[in-house]
């Protein structure tokens, strides 16, 4: 049997929410109003949220709620009463971030269906087996992720019981999901915290160190993709496996949704019934089209910053970012033909009507024009009078179509029934009503059969009085259909009636109505049967890991070439990391430039490796196979490894490595520190998220030893698409190229320097403008619990990095010895260890 694809849209909103349903959405995802990645967003309360869940039950559609956030040690508690309420409410599924709340969520509410985000970073099989072992239902996988890479990942699903969703349209993040520091190290809006500020859609300028001035780019938008736009690979979508294609967009309009909701609607059911067809006659090769020229004039109407199918087709240049402007491009409609008066005589190519938005793209920037009335010249030319000055030539663009305008209308879509109805003279009236068999919206019918068996579909069924000969005027079939069909104020609507009645039949249409009504509410409430205020399940405590202990306080450095590795051994370091990207000859890094002399010698011995945030199979078209790159030679049984993902937590503790967190997985509650240990993990480098108070109340039960970063460039970004590719044509031969001998930065509005390294693989790795130094701090740190301090040297010189880690153990030797601290580092950060993030 061919597998089910499920349509999957974005509601911040109730009318958004309706808009779904309408488009023709198999479920919708949508936030409640905390500990959900929109928090911008309208959101719903508990209350509305039952609502909208029985409005989209009755309608054969699911419900998800997001709770994809980075969940603080004083939130666990509320967050799981916020699941626990609303599974109650009607909730189907949660969307999850957090592992020790995905790991609670299991284990407490196992009938809950448990889905991993996309924050989760999941974009390999170890990635795959980790969620299993978290009890996953489903796995949202990253953006960055190729058709093959996709198929293979759909193929593991398969052998564990997963389904996978993708992204099939919306904004793209430049960064993996996840792993996004810059909104909150720059603002304290944390993007893993639902208050995402959107500094990757400001303007940049990269810059050579050596050059010392502005490199060419195609524009200042350096780190804005265009929006993903998949409608034409449906087929292969389908083909690879997925269970659910998934529309981004909680923060987009009513109309954005309904829009993009029923093109990708219409162009699914295409793709699924040529497969079925197919499958039918046998064929195992099926072709479908994919969208429609009216469909793609739909979606760039709704919202679009230029398409691409990005990382889909292995596409990760500059063919995929919005360079030249970071927010809605609407669709071209014509160019200014002449100005006169203050009036623009605009030659179209679309038609324009009262309310439409539009905007001009002039040589001294862009601004926005609202149609009050449409007026033309003897030409046909659109006439407007613009504001602003407007020359010939420039170009006009549609933002906002006043005749997509979404009506807001909470009975629809309608819920097509049958009836019959008995009028027997000496027995009570009776009326029954069940779910037409052959619906428009076959979603209903296949939402009830799911949950119910196949012949025991639910029937509302109401009687009345007792039916009377006429007095009078008897009562006709004509007049019985008409008055049990009004059904206007209700969600449903008939589509067949029969009638069983005598001769001669006196009735009163008001008792027609009532019963007619009581059927309905009989129906609809057999409908949600078991989808809303259900009973929770009793559960027993789960077990406690006892604390770690461990001797003493520890510093270790993260060094990306030799040379730093063994200053910092000379300056007290007690460890050594160094990244799997940096360790093969020729890929030594200093202060963020490739550099053969700091290779002179090798790294000591016993370095502990850190695994990449982005750690792709071997699958066509990853960078991966096209560089020859395997991380994990050089994770070895006994040997210490630094984890940056789930999946390689797992896998590098069923290698039998020593394995550890780091700060790339976020650990920012009890209950993650329980997970984390539970699936192996022998010490973890905290969230430089969490502030001091956070810390310490993590500390004070943790079954592991806690690490923190105190001095170094903290990363903002990990990012698929290579940000020196903006200065010019790219071979992509990342492991010797040229732009890597010379440090690269982004600098800001404000004049701030964001240095930017890309290693052998072509990723790129973005880093704060102002060094983390919380050395002076140390008292408290060590106090609040953390036993192993970190230097990250990654853009530091060996005399850098031996100072640095001097600082370090200084500091640290004077708290043990006198209690007291080392002055504050001037032109330093502290980052989020005394303010935390919102």
């Amino acid at each position: 049997m061919d597998q089910e694809v499920e349509l999957l849209a974005p509601a911040g909103g109730i009318a958004a929410f309706h808009a779904a349903v309408r488009g023709g959405a198999d479920a919708v995802y949508l936030g409640l109003q905390s500990f959900n990645a929109r928090r911008g967003a309208d959101n719903f309360t508990i209350d509305t949220f039952a609502d909208a869940c029985a409005f989209a039950h009755l309608r054969g559609v699911n419900v998800y709620v997001t709770l994809n956030t980075a969940i603080l040690p004083g939130e666990v508690d509320s967050a799981m009463e916020t699941a626990r309420q609303a599974y109650r409410a009607g909730a189907d599924a949660f969307i999850v971030q957090d592992i020790g709340i995905a790991s609670e969520l299991s284990r407490t509410l196992p009938q809950a269906r448990l889905h991993i985000s996309t924050q989760m970073n999941t974009h390999n099989e170890a990635g795959m087996r980790a969620a299993a072992q978290l009890g996953a239902a489903r796995v949202t996988l990253a953006r960055e992720l190729s058709l093959p890479e996709i198929e293979h990942l759909a193929k593991v699903g398969g052998q564990l019981g997963l389904e996978i969703e993708t992204f099939a349209h919306g904004a793209l993040c430049v960064c993996y999901s996840g792993q996004c520091f810059m909104s909150s190290l720059i603002g304290g809006r944390s993007a893993n915290r639902g208050l995402c500020a959107q500094a990757c859609r400001l303007p940049y300028a990269l810059h050579n160190v050596a050059k010392n001035k502005p490199l060419p780019a195609p524009g200042d938008h350096l780190l804005s993709p265009q929006d993903l736009c998949s409608i034409d690979l449906l087929p292969d979508l389908v083909r690879a496996g997925v269970a659910s294609l998934k529309i981004e967009g909680r923060m987009k309009s009513p109309e954005y949704v309904y829009a993009v909701t029923s093109a990708y609607r219409a162009a699914l059911d295409r793709v699924l019934a040529a497969r079925d067809a197919a499958r039918e006659s046998g064929l195992q090769d099926w072709t479908a089209p994919g969208g429609t020229e009216q469909e793609h004039a739909q979606l760039a109407e709704a919202f679009s910053r230029g398409f691409t199918t990005a990382y889909l087709e292995g596409k990760r240049g500059n063919e995929i970012m919005s360079y030249g402007r970071p927010n809605n491009r609407g669709v071209f409609i014509g160019r200014v033909a002449s100005v006169k008066n203050g009036k623009a005589a605009v030659a179209c190519e679309r038609p324009i009507v009262a309310g439409d938005v539009l905007e001009f793209w002039t040589n001294k920037g862009h601004f926005a024009y609202i149609v009050s009335q449409v007026d033309t010249d003897r030409n046909g030319n659109l006439l407007l009078a613009p504001e602003r000055a407007v020359g010939k030539g420039d170009r006009v663009f549609r933002v906002r179509s006043a005749e997509a305008a979404f009506v807001d209308d909470d009975r629809l879509p309608r819920i097509q029934v049958q009836g019959h109805a008995r009028l027997r003279i000496g027995q009570p009236l009776r009326i029954e009503f069940c779910l037409a068999d052959n619906p428009a919206d076959p979603r209903v019918l296949r939402g009830a059969r799911k949950r119910f068996a196949e012949g025991e579909l639910p029937v509302g069924v109401a009687e009345g009085q007792q039916v009377e000969p006429a007095r009078t005027k008897a009562v006709g079939e004509d007049d019985v259909r008409a008055h049990i069909d009004r059904l206007g104020q209700t969600p449903f609507s008939l589509v067949n009636l029969d009638i069983d009645m005598d001769e001669g039949v006196g009735i009163g249409f008001s008792q027609l109505h009532h019963v007619r009504a009581e059927a309905l509410d009989s129906l609809e409430q057999a409908l949600l049967e078991g989808t809303f205020q259900r009973p929770l399940p009793r559960v027993e405590a789960g077990s406690r890991m006892l604390p770690a202990h461990a001797g003493g306080v520890h510093i270790a450095v993260l060094a990306t070439n030799p040379a730093c590795a063994r200053a910092a051994k000379r300056a007290g370091a007690d460890e050594v990391y160094v990244p799997a990207v940096n360790l093969a000859h020729g890929q030594a890094t200093i202060a963020g430039q490739l550099s053969e002399t700091a290779e002179q010698a090798s790294y000591p011995k016993a370095c502990a490796v850190v695994l990449p945030v982005a750690d792709h199979d071997d699958c066509e078209l990853t960078r991966e196979q096209a560089c020859g790159f395997d991380a994990w030679r050089s994770v070895h049984a006994d040997q210490p490894v630094m984890a940056e993902s789930l999946g390689q937590l797992v896998r590098a503790h069923e290698a039998g490595s020593c394995v550890e967190v780091g700060p790339h997985l976020p650990v920012t509650n009890a209950l993650a520190l329980q997970t984390a240990a539970r699936l192996g993990a022998k010490r973890v480098w905290l969230s430089p998220e969490l502030n001091l108070v956070q810390i310490s109340d993590l500390a004070k039960e943790s079954p592991v030893e806690l690490g923190l970063t105190v001095i170094g460039r903290q990363e903002l970004m990990t990012t698929e698409h290579c940000m020196l590719m903006s200065q010019g044509p790219c071979a992509q031969e990342c492991a010797t190229c040229a732009r890597r001998k010379s440090p690269h930065f982004l600098k800001d509005r404000k004049g701030y320097d964001f240095p930017v390294i890309s290693d052998q693989l072509g990723r790129s790795h973005l880093y704060n403008s102002v060094q983390l130094d919380v050395a002076h701090a140390i008292p408290d740190i060590v106090q609040a619990g953390i036993t192993w301090l970190l230097v990250d040297s990654t853009l530091m010189n060996v005399q850098e990095t031996t100072q640095a880690v001097q600082r370090v153990v200084r500091a640290r030797n004077v708290a043990h010895a006198q209690g007291t601290a080392l002055p504050k580092e001037p032109g330093c950060t502290s980052g989020h260890l005394f303010r935390g993030v919102q």
